[in-house]
């Protein structure tokens, strides 16, 4: 473990110039006493750490050195792949060995590109969770991730809507959705499914192994599993007059539907109204739905839905009154 700390201190001192004890403890998550005692280890091997004095100073390598042990790790290299999801990065238990590895990238690059990496660091950002919502405690999710990697039966207790259910699962892939990790896994009898993470109570890893199913591709399995739930949930058509207002908000509210329905819109009335077509869930689903849109929107088919909307209002109204 010092090993890769001092190679870490080493590489941070080459990519990042003069650097204060206090930000390289932060940084390697020990303490300034250790940052100390590294650096004196590593003058005494031979490293030039050079330490400058008043309030600009901080260490810094001799002009000039520069080293090339840069050799990455199975799970180093593994986690170059969130390297722009820091924060999954550290729910699978990768955050360490994700900040090693972008180290010694950089310092394996050439100085002009390792001076375009930091540009794209400080530049962009990929916040992977959706507004508004924390994301969902996910004790479980670093053994389940080894499970996925080691190809190791899982034994799983999982909180259903219906009640708690116990599984033997085969586990294929992790997949992040809006801030939410999913499992997929096999089930009996070839069966594939899908498992929100959080709702997993306990797992266990079984010694035994499992075949992954031939062919199976786990983008192409989720892109099927999310186009099949979408084509399942949106079964209804609405039939909506929309204020000019209801137009702007309409995509904030239904999202790719949204924007669906307003590519097909009819003309503005003279008020700029338009009449839309939009697929909705099922009618409890929609009333709801559509609340969201207040008085931009006006539902006017199908009769049942418009009943259940006003019967909804009238209610409310009477609430409140």
């Amino acid at each position: 473990m010092r090993a890769d700390r001092l190679l870490s201190l080493l590489l941070l001192l080459q990519n990042r110039g003069r650097t204060t004890a206090p930000e390289l403890a932060a940084e390697l998550e020990v303490s300034v006493r250790t940052v100390y005692r590294d650096i004196d280890a590593l003058g005494a091997s031979g490293v030039p750490v050079l330490a400058d004095r008043g309030p600009a100073g901080g260490y810094r390598l001799a002009d000039g050195y520069r080293t090339r042990l840069t050799g990455l790790t199975d799970a180093q290299a593994g986690s170059l792949f969130l390297a722009g999801v820091p924060g999954p990065a550290q729910d699978l238990g990768l955050g360490a060995d994700l900040a090693a590895a972008q180290l010694k990238l950089q310092a394996a690059l050439p100085a002009q590109l390792a001076g375009r990496a930091r540009q794209v660091q400080e530049r962009f950002h990929l916040d992977a969770t959706a507004w508004f919502r924390d994301a969902d405690p996910v004790p479980h999710l670093a053994r389940i991730a080894q499970a996925v990697w080691d190809q190791r039966v899982l034994h799983a207790h999982y909180r259903r809507w219906r009640g708690e259910v116990r599984r033997e699962l085969h586990p294929l892939g992790l997949v992040l959705k809006g801030g939410i990790w999913y499992l997929v896994a096999g089930v009996g009898d070839d069966a594939v499914r899908t498992y929100r993470v959080a709702r997993f109570l306990a797992v266990d890893t079984a010694e035994d192994g499992f075949e992954r199913p031939a062919g199976f591709e786990l983008a192409a399995y989720w892109q099927d599993s999310t186009d099949r739930l979408e084509a399942a949930l949106r079964r209804r058509t609405a039939q909506l007059r929309l204020s000019p207002r209801g137009r702007q908000l309409l995509p904030m509210q239904f999202g790719a539907a949204g924007t669906r329905a307003l590519a097909d819109a009819g003309p503005p009335d003279a008020d700029g109204w338009v009449r839309i077509s939009l697929a909705v869930e099922s009618e409890a689903v929609a009333v709801g739905d559509l609340l969201r849109l207040g008085t931009e929107a006006e539902v006017l088919g199908p009769p049942e839905l418009r009943r259940a909307l006003a019967e909804t209002v009238t209610a409310l109204a009477d609430r409140y009154a």
